[in-house]
Order: structure tokens, then C-alpha cells, then sequence
């Protein structure tokens, strides 16, 4: 699973193509404290790197926003783990009013072996006869290679930090395809963060 969750990290760094498709889960709670101004970016990944990157792109975006966002990855190494006591001390250090919290909740993954397209050299030698030629055709065939296909979904929390309890609540469902060659297309980091934080503004979580 550690590798699986690798490569998709790779893929969405990436790609840069289409955009994921987004389900709300739960809506805006009406005794919620929103909107929130001051925001805890936490991601829960294996990948220590794939945290700091996926992070660092969702407080891009909520910073663009005009909304103060910090990483927690920007103040914990790899070495921290993420838990209630590690958050709460973040959270007291920064005054932040809320934490967003996304981790991956679903992975599949399948894999088809493809021919690749053959390489041909033809020659062309006329002879001594008329309208006779001598032709010698080469075929290069490469061996098959491998196509990957990924489905993947991240959810996305918002807790607030009065409530000490989540008030929000969406996810979002990626597709995304390595070809032969290994190049990616589909879904980047920036574009589940542009997607995250746009469904945060639309349902005035966060401030505007």
C-alpha cells in the first residue's frame, strides 16, 4: 500500500489535466463558528512528502484567497506523528479557528499490458530486370508495455477549533493514467486543491 499511494503521489504531481469531480458529505453545520479566517492545513499520507506537497499547495490556494493558512508540515518534520496532542499544540501556537484535514480513503488500481507499435526500415534495389525491384522490409517490435489506470477519492474535513468537532465535510474522485511510455495525465495537486478550496467558498466555510 505504501507504494501504491507513492505512485499515485507521482501521478498527481505530475499531471496536469483534467480536474477531480467533487461530492459534498457534509454540509455546513448550522451551529458552526464559519466562516473561518485562520486555517491548520493537515494531510494524512504515508508519504511524508506527498503530505508536505499536497499541503503546501492547499494553503497556496487558501492564501490566494486572502485567507491565513499554515502547513503542518511547514512546522513538523516527518519524525512527528499527527495526533490529536500534536494538532492541538499547533493549533494554540498559530490562534488558528479551524484545521482542514484530507487523507486518502480509496485506491484502485489496474494495470493492461499493450503492444507497442512496431518500427519497419523498408529498401527498395531495382535489379536487371524490368519493372522488377529486390525489397528487404526489417521489423523492429519493442516488448509490451505497461498501462496504469488509478481511481482514487480523498476526503477533506474541516473541524472547528471551538467545537473541537468537524462541521464540514466533502471528497473529492480522481482519475488518473500512466501510459506505456510513462508519461501521466489527469489530476494534479493544484487541481485538488483549486477544487477544495472553491467548494470551501461556495459553502462559506472560509472566508471571502
Amino acid at each position: 500500500m505504501n507504494k501504491r499511494i507513492l505512485i499515485v503521489g507521482i501521478c498527481l504531481l505530475l499531471g496536469a489535466c483534467a480536474g477531480p469531480t467533487t461530492t459534498r458529505t457534509q454540509p455546513l453545520a448550522e451551529t458552526a463558528d464559519a466562516p473561518y479566517g485562520n486555517v491548520l492545513v493537515v494531510s494524512v499520507f504515508l508519504s511524508y512528502e506527498l503530505r508536505r506537497e499536497f499541503e503546501r499547495e492547499i494553503v497556496k490556494q487558501l492564501k490566494e484567497s486572502g485567507i491565513e493558512a499554515v502547513a503542518s508540515t511547514s512546522k513538523l518534520d516527518g519524525s512527528v506523528p499527527i495526533n490529536k496532542d500534536t494538532v492541538l499544540a499547533l493549533v494554540d501556537e498559530l490562534g488558528a479557528d479551524a484545521v482542514l484535514v484530507s487523507q486518502l480513503i480509496d485506491l484502485n488500481t489496474q494495470g493492461k499490458m499493450r503492444d507497442r507499435s512496431p518500427e519497419a526500415t523498408y529498401n527498395f534495389r531495382p535489379t536487371y530486370y524490368v519493372n522488377v525491384w529486390s525489397v528487404e522490409l526489417a521489423e523492429y517490435v519493442e516488448p509490451q508495455g505497461l498501462e496504469l489506470e488509478f481511481a482514487l477519492a480523498i476526503a477533506t474535513q474541516v473541524f472547528s477549533v471551538r467545537d473541537k468537532e468537524p462541521v464540514w465535510a466533502m471528497e473529492t474522485h480522481s482519475k488518473l493514467k500512466r501510459d506505456m511510455e510513462g508519461q501521466f495525465r489527469g489530476t494534479s495537486f493544484p487541481a485538488e486543491a483549486r477544487a477544495i478550496v472553491s467548494a470551501l467558498k461556495r459553502d462559506k466555510v472560509i472566508m471571502k
